[in-house]
């Protein structure tokens, strides 16, 4: 069988490289310019006739990033491709997936219009802000999720030596889904009876949640905490931190509710406006996060120890090698080690 052909993109180049090198190939020759009057042009090259093209392009910030997409797609497609799996680390514009107000845009499923009609085959993705977006397409989606890549960490750290006190901690109500195949993969279990102080039966769950009240795009407050979570160690769960709102008055709530150690896993790591200064000044104990988006030096500086990244460039090279060799990719979504 012919080898993958890569593409990379240059929305997150260091992720790509570490791409290549899991799956031991050279990226195609390609040319990217811009010309004085601001548009992109772009050229493969190599001969790609027939051949499989995974282009690797995260989108964020999105729109550069998603032309770029549209374009490195369009010319594959025009060089007569074989098959496009355009592998996107970072959907952008995922929250916006449905008309929560009059007269806004859909624009997740305008993207997924987009991608579909520039040429691809394939989408490959991690951690989808909302799941129903593969729905979206009508081409095959691949909706990774990091839960096993993070339980690893946790068990490098030691957490998960006394499961029974941790509680697994969602930032919003809307999250609480995100969580649950998150608790399954740590071993925790989701519901259970227990005898409370006063010697009655009592569920206790492993799942609590923050209760928070929206008053603009990038303005909440945190109420309340819904679940028993004081005298525990708290592991939050997000796919996305953008100004880090959310997450750091989870934080102090949960800090107030009794919970001396608190950790954060946050797949995509936006960390817009002030979300460094947040986390930096929070009770957080760690923040880790993904590569699906690069951070940079001045961020990483400002944060130090209390952040901690992990690669996910083993997860999508061996997606990659999958769908190329035209196997099952279900053992990728399992929640077994």
């Amino acid at each position: 069988m012919n080898k993958p052909r890569l593409i990379k993109g240059d929305a997150n180049p260091e992720l790509a490289d570490k791409i290549a090198q899991y799956l031991d190939l050279e990226f195609t020759s390609c040319t990217f310019k811009q010309f004085a009057d601001g548009e992109y042009t772009f050229q493969i090259n190599e001969s790609v006739r027939g051949k499989d093209v995974y282009i690797i392009q995260s989108t964020h910030p999105p729109v550069d990033n998603y032309f770029k997409l549209f374009l490195m797609i369009d010319t594959a497609k025009r060089a007569s491709a074989g098959r496009i799996v355009a592998v996107i680390p970072y959907f952008g514009y995922a929250r916006q997936d449905r008309k929560d107000k009059p007269r806004v845009p859909i624009t997740a499923k305008l993207m997924a219009n987009l991608i579909t009609r520039a040429g691809a085959d394939r989408v490959l993705t991690i951690d989808l802000h909302a799941p129903q977006i593969q729905g979206f397409f009508d081409i095959p989606v691949d909706n990774l999720l990091v839960d096993r890549i993070f339980k690893n960490k946790l068990d490098e750290y030691g957490w998960l030596k006394k499961k029974s006190g941790l509680v697994v901690v969602s930032p919003d109500i809307g999250g609480a889904k995100l969580c649950e195949p998150f608790i399954k993969v740590l071993g925790l279990p989701f519901v259970e009876e227990g005898i409370g102080p006063d010697g009655k039966k009592r569920i206790e769950s492993s799942l609590a949640i923050t209760y928070k009240v929206r008053y603009d795009a990038d303005l909440t407050k945190v109420v309340d905490i819904i679940g028993r979570v004081r005298g525990k160690k708290a592991i939050l769960r997000d796919d996305i931190i953008d100004t880090g709102g959310s997450l750091t008055n989870s934080a102090e709530m949960l800090h107030s509710k009794g919970v001396d150690e608190i950790v954060a896993f946050c797949t995509h790591p936006i960390l817009a406006g002030p979300a460094v200064k947040r986390i930096s000044e929070s009770s957080l104990k760690k923040l880790f996060v993904t590569d699906t988006i690069p951070i940079n030096k001045e961020k990483r500086d400002i944060l130090k120890d209390k952040l901690e990244i992990v690669s996910v460039a083993p997860l999508l090279g061996e997606a990659i090698k999958t769908i190329h060799q035209k196997s099952s990719i279900s053992v990728l979504f399992s929640q077994k080690e």
